[in-house]
């Protein structure tokens, strides 16, 4: 693997991605969109540039990076060996249920498969989403059956199917990842765990659920690795789940938090109600990733929440 292209490269799995690959001298496109207030997030470095484009124009995106990669000065005659697809409108709240926005998100990633032929691209990974399977009582594989229950996690598996097909007609590997639940430093503010950390270094009370939930957490650095591999040694159009492989109750991932935070810090168990619809069990099958891929964790949750803990207190994050 020599050079990638990350679309949606700003959130907690795509930092953690950049860095990883960095480590390792492969040339990075970050593909942002064009208001992007994360951008500068993304270090500068003779390994990474930068690539300003929205979903709506990815069709425009081999022009913009060989642009981009001319002023670079990189060698133009190296090809794009895998595409990386994060990018996705509509992730939280009611924009879940836009349906379509939703619809247009499985355009785009049909178009990001266009994108990734016309680059030379070898393989494409899509990340999909624990959302595909709705609710289920047990550990999640491919051979689950899926129910999605929100157009979120509808759209992330029509998405996962189409794309596959389209790959197959492009003569590219495809790879879908479904994804549970990733923490880490550059996660969204409104993520349990980041609000959760920022309202106890605030001092502030924590409201939550009866945390009764039985939860699979992946901390970034591990997924990134994870997500290295598969480029590298994943199986063609295979699905895989990331997660921890893993699962306790919510309650004690809080307990932790706390005592490595603020171990004052008042949490109002129930203060919220459950959500209908509420995903009660949670946990990755990741014995396919591990098979094909020698793939193994690093952090433990008490880790990355350390790690990420410090990064907030130090103003990086």
């Amino acid at each position: 693997m020599k050079r990638v292209i990350i679309t949606g490269p700003t959130g907690a799995i795509g930092m953690a991605l950049i860095e990883y690959l960095s480590e390792r001298n492969i040339e990075i496109i970050a593909v942002l969109r064009n208001d992007s207030k994360r951008e500068k997030q993304i270090v500068e470095s003779e390994n990474i540039v930068k690539v300003n484009c929205s979903l709506a124009e990815i069709k425009e995106l081999p022009q913009r990076v060989q642009e981009a990669v001319k002023r670079k000065n990189w060698d133009l005659e190296q090809l794009v060996d895998t595409f990386y697809h994060f990018a996705w409108d509509g992730t939280v709240g009611d924009h879940r249920n836009n349906m379509y926005l939703q619809n247009l998100n499985v355009q785009y990633a049909l178009d990001a498969v266009d994108v990734a032929a016309r680059l030379g691209c070898k393989v494409f990974i899509g990340a999909g989403s624990q959302a595909e399977y709705g609710r289920y009582m047990g550990k999640l594989n491919a051979e689950v059956p899926v129910f999605p229950e929100n157009g979120y996690g509808m759209a992330k598996l029509c998405a996962g199917q189409m794309t596959r097909i389209y790959c197959e007609q492009k003569g590219l590997k495809h790879i879908w990842v479904r994804i549970l639940s990733v923490y880490g430093p550059y996660d969204g503010t409104n993520t349990m765990i980041m609000c959760m950390i920022n309202k106890m270094l605030r001092r502030e009370r924590v409201s939550c659920t009866k945390a009764e939930q039985i939860w699979d957490y992946l901390y970034s650095k591990d997924a990134a690795k994870a997500m290295y591999l598969l480029g590298d040694r994943g199986v063609g159009g295979k699905i895989y789940c990331l997660g921890n492989g893993a699962s306790r109750p919510l309650k004690e991932y809080i307990e932790v938090i706390r005592s490595i935070v603020n171990p004052e810090a008042e949490i109002g168990y129930g203060d919220i109600e459950y959500a209908p619809k509420q995903v009660m069990y949670l946990c990755a099958d990741i014995r396919e990733l591990v098979r094909d891929t020698g793939y193994s964790s690093t952090y433990t949750f008490e880790m990355g929440i350390k790690e990420t803990v410090k990064m907030i207190q130090e103003g990086e994050r």
